[in-house]
């Protein structure tokens, strides 16, 4: 794709913040620059927003929330249907422009348009199901009304690697429930998120329902926001740590919060597991969108009877990989978001390493231009490394061999995380009961990506509280009322 095809794209995402319906500048002036992290260009400058600005962006929040409640759900769920139907037809665009701001190769953007797309489906859907109870009490001296009510204006904060999924997963279910919302996409990837917007407007979205702050003082700006009374949700994907300052910050207010935080997804292989399927579920759940991912397994923990062999078919498939720019073709592996990244996965792989693991492809950084880090297999990694610690947010595959199922069990329960686990084994029972031992809030059994808009979307442990998606999603923006009248018959 041509260098001035993809200017002239870039030209139609807006600039700057979108407040009370209207794309404006920061009311400083300041700007900031997007970088593709292929090349290390300047992309687009976009507008840079102040304390000042986010407060307004509240302002309009609260003040189109009354109307926008009172919005009959058919019409709220007809406006994510046709947001849906506008970024189906534009799906191409969408995905250079993620592919040009994030790296990832433009199949996988399609990908994840998909998959976004589809929340806007689901919560359109929901949107008119949302449902309440009448009945007699159990004295019957009355009758008990119990209703659902949109919880009032919400603050989104989306990170940057899934750039379209997690700003659909948080605005579709606030906006089917009733709320309005101002939302803040990570500064390195939020012109996936103008674009999305400007979709909204031309599916007839009010004034003031979605409110954008771009920001590169995201602190600055998000503090004041949490800290007014007239907030009522917070919704946050990111990192354990700034999960736990959310947290303590939304608890003067007594926010209703939304935490989706780290993981440190443990991918297990059974000596009967096909090892085929489990190789193929392996290069998806660790590979996809270049290892950065939440969900992405971290920790591949392999029966010592075939640990060996998993370890060179995984290494063959590793080396078919393309590094590359996500805009050239066959390109499977794009560059990680930035320098950090790189020196991140880097120090991880050579703590393994030092410790004892076995590099049995890759472990450098690729010479620029770009942000690029090769495919990695470690085998043999030990007890105490680093790796088995941290989330490794790259395209590194760490294996560790096991003996028993209690040692399985045991390994893949050792993090402070506990988001989402992989198992495969031929073994019904054995899987079942993986089912109930493995300490996380999802679980893929025999296959490598669990990710649907209908199911819920969440873990437990310092991997964060609530749920995205599925039934359970829209309630995470709906409060409960209870109603006692008498009974009409008294």
């Amino acid at each position: 794709m041509s260098a001035q095809t993809e200017a002239d794209l870039l030209a139609t995402v807006p600039s700057g913040l979108f407040i009370g319906g209207e794309w404006r500048e920061a009311s400083t002036g300041a700007t900031f620059d997007v970088i593709d992290p292929a090349t290390g260009e300047v992309i687009k400058r976009i507008a840079d927003a102040s304390a000042a600005d986010g407060m307004a962006a509240l302002d309009a929040a609260v003040a189109a929330g009354p109307g926008w409640a009172a919005t009959a759900p058919r019409e709220r769920a007809e406006i994510l249907r046709r947001t849906f139907d506008l970024l189906q037809q534009r799906i191409d665009e969408v995905a250079l422009v993620m592919t040009l701001e994030m790296g990832k190769p433009l199949a996988e953007a399609r990908g994840e348009i998909a998959y976004g797309g589809e929340f806007l489906r689901w919560f359109g859907e929901e949107a008119v199901r949302i449902a309440g109870r009448y009945g007699s009490n159990p004295e019957g001296t009355g009758r008990m009304i119990v209703s659902q009510r949109p919880v009032g204006p919400c603050y989104l904060i989306t990170p940057w690697n899934f750039p379209l999924a997690m700003a659909t997963r948080k605005i579709a279910p606030a906006l089917a429930a009733g709320c309005t919302v101002v939302i803040k996409p990570a500064e390195l990837t939020p012109l996936t998120t103008l674009f999305l917007v400007s979709l909204f407007v031309e599916a007839g979205l009010p004034a003031g329902v979605i409110n954008v702050i771009t920001t590169t003082s995201s602190g600055t700006v998000s503090e004041p926001i949490i800290a007014d009374p007239r907030l009522r949700k917070l919704s946050f994907t990111g990192s354990t740590p700034v999960g736990r300052r959310l947290l303590k910050q939304a608890a003067d207010n007594v926010l209703r919060t939304s935490m989706e935080l780290g993981g440190n997804a443990p991918f297990v292989v059974f000596g009967d597991a096909d090892l085929g399927k489990a190789v193929d579920g392996a290069m998806l759940a660790k590979f996809r969108n270049i290892g950065q991912a939440c969900t992405a397994a971290n920790r591949f923990i392999v029966h010592r009877s075939v640990a060996d062999e998993f370890a060179a078919r995984v290494t063959a498939r590793t080396r078919e990989l393309r590094v590359g720019r996500g805009t050239d073709d066959d390109v499977t592996i794009g560059p990680l978001i930035n320098e950090a990244a790189i020196d991140k996965a880097q120090s991880l792989v050579s703590d393994a390493v030092a410790r004892g693991a076995n590099l049995l492809i890759g472990g450098s950084a690729v010479d620029g231009p770009g942000t690029f880090y090769e495919p990695t297999v470690l085998s043999g990694v030990q007890a105490g490394s680093e790796i088995l610690r941290e989330e490794i947010f790259g395209p590194v595959l760490s294996i560790v061999p096991f003996d028993s199922e209690d040692d399985a069990v045991r390994l893949a329960n050792d993090t402070e995380y506990g988001l989402v686990s992989y198992v495969f084994t031929a073994d019904l029972a054995r899987g079942q009961r993986m089912i109930d031992r493995l300490e996380t809030g999802m679980m893929g059994l025999n296959v490598g990506v669990v990710s649907n808009a209908a199911a819920p979307f969440g873990g437990v442990k310092q991997s964060g509280v609530g749920r995205e998606g599925g039934l359970e999603g829209i309630h995470e923006y709906l409060e409960t009322k209870y109603t006692l009248t008498p009974d009409p018959f008294a």
